[in-house]
């Protein structure tokens, strides 16, 4: 059985641990309210854009582009496919960055021959001890999502993609959804027209509009900026699932060392309460004892 001192120096280590958790815990709902504000105050413009995609293809409704599906429907084309994977830098998270590898690698056994492209180290860790061959690897931390680091990723996909190397084009992020998010798969490239088009009933376009040069090029300008919101969209929203996945994963370790602590607390307040016990007892006995030498010599005298 532990001893008091023992049971005291595991409070003091037990008590460190949930301070840590505690910082880590409110350092992740700071990041979290961070990311989501940045995220409004960027949405709108590519919702913006979305919108004028829209507004093409009820102008032009034939119209063939290399971003797009054929007017008569998707196609089973051939050849490799490019995974886009967004994990974590570290762990503590929960489940968060083993829901995206499992969704990536499912995703990359139904399509052989896929290339992968990995944002955050936790998955380059991962996929480089299991073997598993990257395309491309972006080297800057997932802690920071910016367009910037979205502009990049969406060039050296969209290269690879005009160039042949690449017939469709898949991401895997953690869609925040609230308390379960969820790992998701998004087929970015190439898009379908249903994609853009409305359940609600649109105003017709009865004034053609004026296209320059013409309405593929405006097309091909503006699908590069739209695959960037989406992107950065994608970064933000994995980003807010980890620090939501942190959160709870601080808060339930919390939770447990507060319960540890009350358990050592417990066992070492009994162990106290014996001891003090056992110091009266013995004190007690002591008394007794020399009273009872102190009246045995004064009947002998």
């Amino acid at each position: 059985m532990a001893s008091a001192k023992e049971i005291k120096n595991r409070i003091a280590s037990v008590g460190d641990t949930q301070k840590i958790t505690n910082a880590m815990y409110l350092i992740a709902s700071t990041k979290l309210q961070k990311a989501k504000q940045e995220l409004d105050r960027t949405m709108p413009y590519f919702s913006a854009l979305r919108g004028e995609i829209k507004r093409i293809f009820r102008t032009v409704g034939d119209i063939e582009n290399q971003y797009f599906y054929p007017i008569s429907g998707e196609q089973d084309v051939h050849g490799a496919c490019g995974v886009l994977v967004i994990t974590a830098d570290k762990g503590l998270a929960g489940s968060y960055n083993q829901n995206a590898i499992r969704e990536a690698q499912r995703l990359m056994e139904d399509h052989e021959g896929s290339k992968l492209f990995v944002v955050g180290e936790y998955g380059r860790q991962y996929f480089t001890a299991h073997g598993v061959p990257i395309e491309r690897s972006f080297l800057y931390t997932a802690q920071n999502p910016t367009i910037q680091r979205s502009r990049e990723i969406c060039f050296q996909l969209l290269n690879r993609y005009q160039r042949g190397e690449l017939v469709k084009i898949y991401i895997v992020y953690t869609d925040f959804g609230g308390l379960e998010a969820s790992a998701r798969t998004v087929r970015l490239l190439p898009f379908h027209r249903a994609q853009f088009s409305s359940a609600s009933r649109e105003k017709t376009v009865k004034i053609p509009f004026e296209f320059s040069p013409d309405v593929e090029t405006v097309l091909d300008n503006i699908i590069p900026s739209y695959v960037t919101g989406f992107i950065y969209s994608a970064l933000v929203d994995s980003f807010c699932s980890e620090q939501n996945a942190r959160m709870r994963a601080m808060d339930s370790a919390n939770q447990n060392a507060q319960e540890l602590l009350d358990e050592l607390s417990a066992r070492y307040n009994h162990l106290r309460q014996g001891a003090i016990t056992q110091e009266i007892t013995e004190i007690s006995a002591g008394a007794l004892g020399q009273r009872r030498q102190r009246q045995e010599g004064g009947a002998l005298s």
